[in-house]
């Protein structure tokens, strides 16, 4: 009799400890039609901009709060937005080049989001492992949080990931040839 008490008292603590910790992990889609990626590059006499697509996409939410995610960039869809006509054709295929991006054997970008933590409010402290030319760097960066949007400025450097034309890191006396390696993302996810 005592072994029955004894085994009904531990499955009635099981059922009560699976009752409290079942917290659903929602997988929230990303709107890839509607989310946005604009990036700027610099060099030392000027910059450039434009927009590159997401292919698909996730963020993870348990109790309305952000615990993961992650999103893959369309490498083929570099467009620059601040020329026009053979410019902007040429700066696109040097970006799609092995001089920076690979595009033909890269053909996208992975963020993984590794740990989440709420920092006040609506904003979070994420890190994250980065893919860019097949080379996985840890990064981190804040995203701001809204219902159905999350928002992400990150500053990357490009040497990180092999990237090496124009830069001053790994060439000498580029003078005004110098291509900054730090480009920026800023990136509008909407789900």
């Amino acid at each position: 009799m005592k072994k029955m008490i004894k085994g009904l008292t531990a499955l009635t603590v099981l059922f009560a400890f699976v009752a409290f910790t079942n917290n659903t992990v929602q997988k929230k889609k990303i709107d890839i039609k509607k989310s946005e990626i604009e990036w700027e590059g610099e060099k030392l006499t000027g910059s450039h901009n434009g927009t590159i697509q997401l292919k698909e996409g996730f963020l993870l939410m348990e109790n309305n709060e952000l615990v993961g995610g992650e999103f893959t960039v369309d490498m083929t869809s570099i467009n620059v937005v601040d020329l026009s006509g053979e410019d902007k054709q040429k700066l696109e295929g040097h970006l799609s080049s092995d001089d920076f991006f690979g595009v033909k054997d890269h053909p996208t970008a992975k963020l993984v989001f590794k740990t989440v933590a709420k920092k006040s409010g609506s904003k979070y402290g994420v890190s994250g492992d980065l893919t860019i030319k097949g080379q996985t760097n840890p990064i981190a960066f804040d995203l701001e949080m809204e219902k159905n949007e999350a928002e992400i400025d990150l500053v990357i450097d490009r040497s990180k990931y092999g990237i090496k034309y124009g830069s001053d890191t790994f060439f000498d006396n580029l003078g005004d040839k110098t291509i900054y390696d730090e480009f920026k993302l800023d990136i509008d996810l909407k789900f």
